[in-house]
C-alpha cells in the first residue's frame, strides 16, 4: 500500500535566516478504477481507502445504489517491471444483475483530485440516474447554531492535515451533530467518495439523515455526490458554483456555502433550517 505521507527536503527561509530540514508532504499517487475488468477512470488520490473511493465513485456514476450491486473489489497487479503489485489499480466487479447505466459506458473518464468530471453531463443526468432521490420523509430539520459548531470539530479531527497543511477533508454528521465518518485526501471530491464508499460497503445508503460538511467550496461535482447518495444537507466552508446551486434547487438538497463562525449563507433549501425570524428580502 502507498504510504499518506512522505518526508522531502525543504530549504526554509525564515526572516533572512536560510536552512535545511525535512518536511511532511501529503503523498499524491494515481488511482485507476476498472469496471468489470474495463478501464473507467483514473484519479490522482492520497493512497488509503482506496476500495471506499473506487465504489463512492461508482456511487455517483449511477452504477452502485446498494450493497448487494458490489460483487467484489480487488487490487490488480500495476504496470512494473517485475510485475509486482503498486496498488495503484483496482477492479471493481459489480453483481450480475446490475445494470450499467449508459452514462458510464459511453466514455472513459479521467478525473483529476481537483477539478472532480470533466465534460460531465449536467442537471438531466443526476436527475434521472439517482435512485436515492433526496427526500424529507422523515423532515430533517438543522439549528444553524449546530452547523457553526461542525467546521471546528472537521478541524479538531483532521490528523493527517496537522502533519502537511496538505488536505481536504469531508465529514458525516448526524442531524445533532454527532460525528459518523471523517475522510482526507488530497482530492476533495476523493473524500467524499470515500465516505459514500464506505457508507455502501456497510449496507448505510442512503445517508437521508446526514449532513455532509467539505473544508473546500461546493462545485457540482460534490453536490452530485451528495445527491446520488440520498445526502439531504451540503455545507462547505468555502462558496459554491452556480450550477451547484441549480443543481440543489432542482433536487432538493440543502446548499449552505462560507460557513464560518457564526455566519453562513443558504443557497438552496431552507426549509431544512430552524430559522427564528424570515430572511429579510434585498
Amino acid at each position: 500500500m502507498g504510504r499518506v505521507t512522505e518526508r522531502r527536503k525543504v530549504i526554509r527561509i525564515r526572516d533572512g535566516a536560510v536552512s535545511s530540514r525535512p518536511d511532511t508532504l501529503v503523498a499524491e499517487e494515481p488511482l485507476e478504477i476498472r469496471l468489470n475488468g474495463k478501464p473507467l477512470a483514473i484519479t490522482m488520490r492520497t493512497p488509503g481507502d482506496d476500495f471506499a473511493l473506487a465504489t463512492g465513485f461508482l456511487v455517483s456514476e449511477g452504477v452502485l445504489a446498494q450493497q448487494s450491486d458490489l460483487q467484489n473489489i480487488v487490487y490488480c497487479a500495476g504496470a512494473t517491471v517485475d510485475g509486482s503489485n503498486t496498488y495503484n489499480v483496482v477492479d471493481v466487479k459489480t453483481a450480475p444483475d446490475v445494470v450499467i447505466p449508459d452514462i458510464t459506458l459511453e466514455r472513459n473518464v479521467y478525473t483529476t483530485s481537483s477539478c472532480g468530471l470533466c465534460g460531465k453531463a449536467s442537471l438531466d443526468a443526476v436527475r434521472t440516474t439517482t435512485r436515492w432521490p433526496v427526500s424529507d420523509t422523515p423532515p430533517v430539520r438543522i439549528d444553524p447554531d449546530l452547523l457553526a459548531d461542525l467546521p471546528d470539530r472537521l478541524r479538531a479531527a483532521q490528523r493527517v492535515f496537522d502533519r502537511t497543511g496538505g488536505l481536504h477533508a469531508a465529514a458525516l454528521f448526524t442531524e445533532h451533530g454527532e460525528l459518523l465518518d471523517i475522510r482526507e485526501d488530497v482530492g476533495r471530491h476523493n473524500a467524499v467518495d470515500k465516505l459514500i464508499g464506505r457508507a455502501l460497503q456497510q449496507g448505510d445508503l442512503p445517508l437521508s439523515r446526514v449532513v455532509l460538511l467539505v473544508s473546500g467550496r461546493a462545485s457540482f461535482e460534490l453536490a452530485q455526490k451528495a445527491v446520488m447518495a440520498g445526502i439531504p444537507v451540503l455545507a462547505a466552508v468555502s462558496a459554491p458554483s452556480s450550477l451547484a446551486v441549480d443543481l440543489a434547487a432542482e433536487t432538493g438538497l440543502t446548499l449552505i456555502g462560507f460557513l464560518r463562525g457564526r455566519s453562513m449563507n443558504v443557497y438552496a433549501g431552507e426549509h431544512r433550517l430552524t430559522l427564528a425570524a424570515t430572511a429579510s428580502q434585498s
